[in-house]
């Protein structure tokens, strides 16, 4: 009589295999998606800390924020020695965080979020000049993106 495993029990094993690996492979993504938008909340309270003493020495919030650069008081070498970010943060999938200032006296500062469970909607109207859109949703889709945006603002900003 020979020793060994039938067809049948080699398949329900791979079967089951299979399935636990999707399983598991299904909670890794969710985990990464949810450590990404961690990040971004994270990046933005740190921006945030930056822009409010920026606006403390100079009574203005800036124009604009360059993503990946410095973020400094105005010079006429283009920076002043005062730097309140040496390296201003992008999302982690390599895009730029939304940032709208058009009068130095408010900001707003947006990200889209991948997990949608944890979005909490904080302005009534999308930013102008920012769309949200990969990963938050699929580009074709027309539904309204605020939905899927994140921000923070200046105490001053009007919704």
């Amino acid at each position: 009589m020979k020793r060994g495993f039938t067809l049948i029990e080699l398949l329900v094993v791979i079967v089951l295999l299979g399935f636990l690996a999707t399983l598991i492979t299904g909670n890794f993504v969710t985990s990464l998606k949810k450590g990404r938008d961690a990040k971004r909340k994270a990046d933005l309270e740190q921006i945030t800390r930056a822009l409010e003493m920026y606006y403390e020495d100079n009574k203005a919030y800036p124009g604009t924020v360059s993503f990946g650069g410095q973020l400094c008081a105005p010079g006429a070498d283009g920076c002043s020695t005062k730097i309140y970010m040496q390296k201003v943060p992008k999302d982690p999938l390599g895009t730029n965080y939304g940032y709208e200032n058009s009068t130095g006296n408010y900001y707003r500062l947006n990200a889209c979020l991948e997990n949608k469970l944890q979005i909490l909607p904080y302005i009534s109207t999308q930013v102008a000049g920012f769309s949200c859109n990969n990963p938050c949703r699929n580009p074709t889709d027309t539904a309204d993106v605020t939905s899927c945006i994140w921000g923070v603002t200046s105490s001053n900003a009007t919704p």
